[in-house]
């Protein structure tokens, strides 16, 4: 399965923010990647340039690449509704990203690799797939035999909770209780750049 494995700082870089989550190393370079760094005088973006970087920081941030994203938005724009939030929201319904967000797992790379090695449940049903869709009211816990596993009650203990996630500490799992509103999803991302730039 593709997904982006190089160097995680240097892309938080390349878009000025830490898209992966708190990062020492971006830190200490919060300036863009290259062989002079900060003292490179960079031209202006052009339009397309702007678009382009919002759909590649959408991207990396959420561990899609670039076929899947494209039919996210195809999806997406089938849809009735703003394009750009319902892209936004079918990103956040990804299996992968609930898992991330009820602190399952301390990343989404983490995640996914949690859902790929199968001890994730669906249901009650293992399901194995990242891009899977989950929907309003099911229910995502830690498959019985993972329940025991240090690496997920180590995220566990660090985890935050979210207005669309209910958690249920005993049984390990949440509940998906409804697609997020924009307005409390809190990735910086602004989508209708995105949109614009399918559109061309």
């Amino acid at each position: 399965m593709a997904r982006y494995i190089g160097p995680k700082t240097k892309i938080a870089r390349k878009f000025r923010e830490p898209i992966y989550g708190p990062d020492k190393s971006y830190d200490k370079r919060s300036y863009p990647p290259g062989q002079h760094g900060n003292n490179r005088r960079r031209s202006k973006q052009s339009e397309y340039g702007v678009q382009l970087m919002e759909k590649q920081k959408a991207k990396y941030t959420y561990g899609i690449l670039e076929r899947q994203f494209k039919n996210l938005y195809v999806a997406a724009s089938r849809k009735g509704g703003i394009t750009g939030e319902i892209l936004i929201q079918m990103c956040e319904s990804r299996l992968d990203n609930v898992v991330f967000r009820l602190g399952i797992a301390p990343t989404r790379a983490a995640a996914r690799q949690l859902v790929s090695h199968r001890h994730i449940v669906v249901d009650g049903k293992v399901i194995n797939i990242p891009s899977y869709q989950v929907k309003a009211g099911q229910i995502i816990g830690v498959r019985e035999k993972s329940k025991s596993l240090e690496a997920i009650n180590d995220a566990l203990s660090a985890r935050r909770s979210y207005s669309w996630l209910e958690w249920d500490e005993y049984a390990m799992a949440g509940r998906f209780m409804h697609v997020p509103l924009r307005a409390d999803i809190p990735e910086n991302i602004k989508e209708q750049l995105i949109v614009e730039l399918y559109s061309k």
